[in-house]
């Protein structure tokens, strides 16, 4: 007897992804109830579509800003201005997406990113960090084929780490510590069916340089 998804799992999962009724129930189907699984599963078919949207042009959308304050009697000492863009000032206009503006802000606040994606980090940034990695004590004496799997694994957590890359960090507002920027960006983009991304970004702290 094949599984049966019970109603309040599909509404839960409907609530989370956004996906319609009878998608969140071919995918519990599908995982056979597994409600993480069932998730990512329509978080993969939206990115496929997502991949198609790629291509057009997001011109639209907004500025968004946060303002780290921490006592209301004394001047912020961190603020952030984000350039988040899609498709269609319809979306633009959503509180949704002012919403997410706002929230990738406060993110950028917290940990700080140097560049957007991975692909932004500079060669000479990559190098610098491959050969601290080369010389280290966590590669000695192995053989060429783990080292070479260390070093990436490595470079790809400074990407994710606070200081990295935008759109490859956990994102701080989602408990589970399991969701990246880019995760929730195209989780978004799925739902509303449009190009979905970030521009450009720049954190300010007092006394420090630009």
């Amino acid at each position: 007897m094949s599984y049966e998804p019970k109603t309040e799992d599909i509404a839960r999962l409907r609530e989370q992804t956004q996906a319609g009724i009878m998608d969140c129930k071919r995918a519990l189907k599908e995982t056979e109830g597994d409600f993480e699984a069932a998730r990512d599963l329509l978080r993969a078919q939206g990115l496929a579509g997502i991949q198609k949207r790629a291509a057009r042009v997001a011109a639209e959308g907004g500025v968004f800003h946060y303002i780290h304050q921490i006592d209301p009697e004394l001047p912020a000492k961190v603020g952030v201005l984000i350039e988040l863009n899609c498709e269609t000032d319809f979306v633009a206009k959503t509180p949704e997406f002012k919403e997410l503006g706002r929230n990738l802000a406060m993110h950028i606040a917290a940990m700080e990113p140097a560049w957007v994606s991975s692909s932004d980090v500079p060669d000479d940034v990559i190098e610098r960090e491959r050969k601290i990695i080369l010389e280290s004590d966590a590669v000695k004496g192995k053989p060429d084929d783990v080292v070479s799997k260390i070093v990436d694994g490595k470079i790809s957590s400074i990407y994710s780490e606070k200081g990295g890359a935008l759109l490859a960090q956990k994102y701080v507002r989602d408990e589970s510590g399991k969701q990246t920027v880019e995760g929730v960006i195209h989780d978004y983009a799925a739902k509303v069916k449009e190009n979905v991304i970030v521009r450009r970004f720049a954190r300010f702290r007092v006394g420090e340089e630009s």
